[in-house]
């Protein structure tokens, strides 16, 4: 084909394109349409440059959490092959004074943590449930203790070297807790603000070689009227420190989201309903308000 026939072609070729363009763009077709301008991106601005750095450094959650259980041992570095009940009677005979910190439980929880055996239908320690929590391929044990006025103490575990450390242990007072992929999420109610709930997500941080609060929230739950019906109840005035005259104070923070925690060949279950705390409190801070007992768990 000569120089002639081959601009030829190309004209037409070009002329199909143009057609198809035209068609495209044409009202009515699917076309490509503008969205309008695009607002401006803004990068963070820091306020107040000239602040001193802080002289303290900032307060480890983790560092207390992490604690070898003492006297259980584990068979093949398995958390199946431990009994959830001996696990915290064995933190119990560690610690039988404490009533705050990572080891904290009421006093009447504390017997009948130790009562267990003989009374099995009043222990406090729920069924165990089995994740991989730290991403290394063996499942960890995670704990729900009940105590008075609703709250739960969750810890974890994790079988290392022939034995059992614990590398989470909160206390509040709880809505749920859940699962989503590797992720503990802790559900906690708010009585100072209606229609919201707090909601913690626990981590777990190699390097601290713990599970840590790494995301943190006040959520919205339902409409703000059906919520503040609900909220007067509980008040936010009144203070109680249940029976013991004590109320544990909790290692971390609480509160949070998705996926519940289901054990093997069972379905989803919370561990506890309902609960309380006040706006802006941590789970160290004012004791809760007074609230019924909570139901008989669930049967998967």
């Amino acid at each position: 084909m000569g120089p002639r026939g081959v601009h030829g072609a190309v004209g037409v070729l070009c002329a199909l394109c143009a057609a198809v363009v035209a068609g495209c763009g044409s009202a009515g077709t699917g076309g490509l349409e503008s969205a309008g301008p695009t607002s401006p991106a803004v990068g963070p601005v820091r306020l107040w440059p000239g602040l001193p750095p802080a002289t303290n450094p900032p307060i480890d959650y983790g560092e207390s959490d992490i604690q070898r259980v003492p006297g259980i041992r584990v068979t093949g570095d398995g958390v199946r092959s431990v009994d959830a009940v001996e696990v915290v009677r064995a933190e119990v005979r560690a610690h039988p004074d404490a009533r705050s910190g990572a080891d904290g439980l009421y006093e009447e929880t504390a017997r009948a943590v130790e009562a267990c055996v003989r009374e099995p239908g009043a222990c406090p320690v729920m069924r165990p449930y089995y994740r991989d929590l730290t991403g290394d391929g063996r499942d960890e044990l995670i704990v729900g203790i009940r105590m008075p006025e609703q709250q739960v103490a969750v810890r974890v575990y994790r079988a290392e070297r022939g034995g059992l450390t614990r590398i989470m242990s909160t206390v509040d007072q709880v809505i749920s807790v859940e699962l989503a992929g590797r992720d503990l999420i802790m559900r906690v109610g708010s009585a100072g603000i209606p229609g919201y709930e707090y909601r913690t997500a626990w981590s777990w941080d190699e390097r601290q070689g713990s599970m840590l609060p790494t995301r943190d929230e006040i959520v919205r739950t339902g409409s703000p009227g059906a919520g503040h019906s609900g909220a007067g109840s509980s008040g936010t005035g009144s203070t109680s420190a249940g029976p013991s005259g004590a109320r544990p104070c909790s290692a971390g923070p609480s509160g949070t989201g998705p996926s519940s925690l289901v054990p093997e060949g069972a379905g989803p279950s919370s561990l506890v309903p309902g609960g309380a705390r006040p706006p802006g409190a941590r789970p160290s801070g004012t004791a809760p308000s007074p609230v019924p007992p909570p139901p008989p768990e669930e049967t998967p």
